[in-house]
């Protein structure tokens, strides 16, 4: 996203820009630099980072990206129209995907106790 600016200067002067870059920022140090602080400091018997709860405040601002879809909603309500059509075309993938694994296993099943004793049954299915 920041290459897309012409004048890189401009993106900092973005809001939504330097929000999406604080995001990100406290992500890194939350994941990468906190572990690796933390995993040092333990190591050393000191315990000056040790009760790190109150950062779990910080990852409450993460949350506040939802607020950046639910505007985005309000300004196209055409697209609050396809989000409601995938939700309801990922029900029925998802009931059609359970019935295709119950079919297969179903069938796993049948097939190997048709091949039961037999050389290839021996051959291709000998842990099952």
């Amino acid at each position: 996203r920041f290459l897309a600016f012409q004048r890189k200067r401009k993106a900092f002067s973005d809001g939504w820009f330097v929000f999406d870059l604080f995001l990100v920022t406290m992500g890194v140090a939350e994941a990468w630099i906190m572990s690796i602080v933390l995993l040092l400091t333990r190591s050393q018997g000191s315990s000056v980072f040790a009760n790190s709860s109150s950062l779990r405040l910080l990852r409450l601002l993460r949350l506040s990206r939802i607020a950046r879809t639910a505007r985005l909603l309000r300004a196209a309500p055409e697209l609050m129209i396809m989000v409601k059509g995938m939700i309801a075309a990922a029900r029925s993938m998802l009931t059609t995907g359970v019935l295709v694994i119950a079919v297969l296993y179903v069938f796993g099943i049948a097939m190997r106790q048709a091949t039961a004793g037999t050389e290839g049954g021996d051959q291709y299915f000998p842990s099952v």
